[in-house]
């Protein structure tokens, strides 16, 4: 870098400095302009900017997926130390918070609302520069023939072979067995258990893959280190279901990791993350117990 002559004045323009302004008068063509800093603050150093993204991608885990990631991790544990097989352990999804159907519909939205928080203050915090943090990491509805097509192909890509892996986890003992719906039978049972599919589906994918991904690629992360960190993200807040659900999940994890690395969009994987989940948790509510028991499934 050239060093200014000491001798010209300290308002002058030189290449390593853009010209005031006059007040009044139009600056030259090509020639930029220098604005006052916020505050008079000196510009930030890259280094720590590096560190105020990294303290932020741990305050938004810390307020969702990453706190359900430890406490998942301290379950497996509990599971593993209990002095019973994981395969006669269970673990309950969407349960009745009430014996009340009012009181349990009102605790049921809000705990889907609230649940949601996070995912406003990522995409918040995502459209910090004035640009759209929704059609940042393509969660719109632009494209929305494509992608409902590219959804159902990935909840069908997904789907089956995770029935197949948890089938084989019971089998083998590494999975506890998964009630997907607890719910009292209500005229709201099933809408809400969509809603709670639907909730399940932008909570991961706008965070796990939209916000986290987006951040580690500002950090300049390395493509696989993103990827892998995504996917183990995902496996690990699944733990409590057992070591079956936590490489299934990984597995998922890659593969919607990629697409976003490939298309940015993550309207897709949210279409079908809901389908499963809504095939997961309706299909249970809706197949009669004494089928469900023949099945050997409580």
């Amino acid at each position: 870098m050239t060093a200014r002559d000491p001798s010209r004045p300290a308002t002058a323009a030189t290449p390593d400095a853009p010209a005031p302004a006059t007040p009044g008068v139009p600056p030259p063509a090509g020639v930029e302009v220098a604005g006052p800093t916020p505050g008079g603050a000196p510009p930030v150093s890259e280094r720590a900017r590096r560190r105020r993204l990294t303290a932020e991608i741990w305050i938004v885990l810390g307020l969702s997926l990453g706190q359900s990631a430890v406490y998942a991790v301290v379950n497996i544990a509990a599971r593993l130390t209990a002095g019973t097989p994981l395969a006669s352990q269970s673990a309950t999804l969407n349960a009745s918070r009430s014996a009340r159907p009012y009181l349990d519909l009102t605790y049921q939205l809000l705990s889907i609302g609230f649940a949601l928080v996070p995912v406003a203050l990522a995409l918040f915090l995502l459209s910090a520069n004035g640009r759209s943090a929704a059609r940042r990491i393509g969660l719109d509805g632009s494209r929305p023939g494509r992608d409902l097509g590219v959804g159902f192909g990935l909840a069908a890509l997904i789907g089956l072979p995770g029935l197949a892996l948890y089938a084989v986890g019971r089998a083998v003992g590494i999975t506890v067995e998964v009630q997907a719906a607890a719910l009292n039978a209500a005229w709201w049972t099933v809408p809400v258990l969509v809603l709670s599919a639907l909730q399940n589906a932008l909570l991961e994918e706008v965070i796990v893959v939209g916000y986290l991904m987006e951040r580690l690629r500002e950090l300049r992360w390395r493509t696989p280190a993103i990827l892998v960190t995504s996917a183990v993200l995902r496996g690990s807040y699944h733990l409590y279901q057992g070591i079956g659900p936590f490489v299934g999940n990984v597995v998922m994890g890659l593969v919607f990791a990629e697409y976003y690395r490939r298309r940015r969009r993550t309207m897709p994987l949210v279409v079908a993350h809901t389908v499963l989940d809504v095939v997961a948790f309706v299909g249970y509510a809706l197949i009669p117990a004494a089928w469900r028991e023949a099945l050997g499934i409580r």
